[in-house]
């Protein structure tokens, strides 16, 4: 426990809000970027694709480099690389520079989030006092959201869209100046060297592995691009697990990887389904029931306020019932939740045809998220605490990137040369089933889950109950 706990948790807690303020105001904001831009249907995917590829394919890198040199260190270069993408983002005027902003924020992102991670996991013991970092990191995750719809609706109608990568601006300069006197300075660091060989095989092969699955549905499956890029990211894949299983400084320890598995299973299945519905309810709102930017803001803030909520409950559940049950639970409302919201995305519906699935969904989602990585970090010695929040963040970038290139070929399907009601109607249809599909393979997650050793709630309770007594 540091000495001052308090304003390093706060500082680590806005860090989460700026990263999710990022996801919403971009959700919200889409249409308008694909006007303005001029992006297609489907390549308007890329502005959060970019995003995913580079972030999940760094991750690795970026939790090792957290560990070798220094998290404060790491949190400050993060920071200072999202926030020069976010100017970027702010001044681009063409699809390419955009994509290229985005990618940058992927990069900067890759480097923050598993040192933010790290510093929570290691600031604060294993049990109660974790758990309850974890969530109030979670819940700032969950305000980021909520801030981060409103803003993206008010600044999009305001300023124009270029007003959602401006904001991060100041809230990155003001992060960065904190972190100097808050974080305790980086001690004695792990005399680990990087593996190079598996940074390299490692992070090239994730990175073409997203590409090709994202591009596969618009260039075909059998395009020279698409099959080469899948071929190579095959090669350097599998070499890359054969350098990790030899080298003396792994960039990600295959013990872990055995370890966490099935936790890892979970989080992939989340960012690939659960975390891919909202970008699919955005497409809805506004574009089958019409609603402006500050009105589909409001819905998010409905959606987001039930995440904070279950966030909070997250953590008494954790305690009470353990780590396993917990998520199994919050994976299950997920999948139910996801169901209820595709069965009130009908043409001629209303917000109250799906605040059902709004209500059951956000539960699900705040209760999944805080859990999965407290699983992730348990069990994990302080050294590698950044390679296993790397892992875990990987894991959940991959699922999005992978996940939303085959949810978009499901929902572009059989829309092509349609246009005004006839598009608004078939538009419908195409996103409700899709979300519909989401919620189906959500419950692959639930299996994962249940692979989850039933000694996680125990040691998770024994662990909880020392420190309750400690206190």
């Amino acid at each position: 426990m540091p000495k001052r706990p308090a304003p390093a948790l706060a500082l680590l807690a806005f860090s989460s809000l700026i990263t999710s303020l990022d996801f919403t105001i971009i959700y919200v904001a889409l249409p308008d970027i694909a006007r303005d831009v001029g992006f297609s249907d489907h390549s308007m995917q890329w502005v959060v694709s970019a995003y995913a590829i580079f972030f999940g394919g760094l991750l690795l890198l970026g939790g090792r480099s957290a560990d070798l040199l220094g998290r404060r260190r790491m949190f400050v270069l993060g920071m200072v690389v999202f926030g020069a993408a976010s100017l970027l983002g702010g001044l681009a005027t063409t699809t390419t520079a955009l994509i290229a902003a985005r990618a940058l924020q992927g990069i900067g992102a890759a480097v923050l989030f598993p040192a933010t991670l790290s510093l929570v996991n290691t600031m604060f013991e294993e049990g109660r006092q974790r758990i309850r970092a974890l969530a109030v990191w979670a819940m700032a995750g969950a305000g980021g959201l909520s801030l981060g719809a409103l803003l993206g609706g008010v600044l999009t109608s305001a300023f124009g869209w270029q007003a959602v990568f401006l904001i991060n601006v100041p809230l990155v300069i003001a992060a960065t100046a904190a972190a100097l006197p808050v974080l305790h300075a980086d001690g004695p660091r792990d005399r680990g060297r990087f593996d190079v060989p598996g940074a390299l095989t490692g992070t090239v092969g994730i990175t073409l592995l997203v590409f090709t699955v994202a591009q596969g549905p618009e260039s075909g499956w059998t395009s020279t691009p698409v099959l080469g890029g899948g071929v190579l990211a095959v090669v350097l894949l599998a070499s890359f697990l054969v350098i990790e299983s030899r080298s003396p400084s792994p960039l990600m320890p295959l013990r872990l990887v055995r370890t966490l598995g099935p936790v890892l299973a979970v989080i992939f299945v989340f960012g690939a389904t659960m975390q891919n519905i909202v970008y699919f309810l955005t497409l809805f709102l506004q574009n089958v029931w019409r609603y402006s930017a500050p009105v589909t803001g409001l819905v998010f803030l409905s959606l987001s306020l039930v995440i904070a909520v279950a966030n909070f409950v997250a953590e008494r559940l954790i305690v009470r019932i353990g780590i396993r049950t917990t998520l199994i639970s919050g994976v299950l409302l997920g999948a139910v939740g996801g169901a209820l919201l595709a069965a009130g995305m009908i043409a001629d519906g209303s917000y109250w045809t799906i605040l059902a699935g709004i209500l059951v969904y956000g539960a699900g989602m705040g209760t999944v998220f805080p859990t999965m990585f407290a699983a992730a970090g348990t069990g994990v010695a302080e050294h590698e605490q950044g390679s296993a929040g790397g892992m875990a963040n990987t894991a959940m970038q991959v699922g999005i990137g992978v996940g939303l290139a085959v949810l978009v070929g499901i929902a572009n399907a059989g829309s092509a040369g349609l246009d005004g009601d006839a598009l608004r109607l078939a538009s419908a249809d195409a996103l409700r089933t899709t979300v519909f599909v989401a919620a189906a393979l959500t419950f692959l997650g639930l299996l994962a889950a249940r692979l989850l050793p039933r000694t996680v709630d125990a040691e998770n309770d024994t662990t909880a109950g020392e420190t309750v007594a400690a206190a």
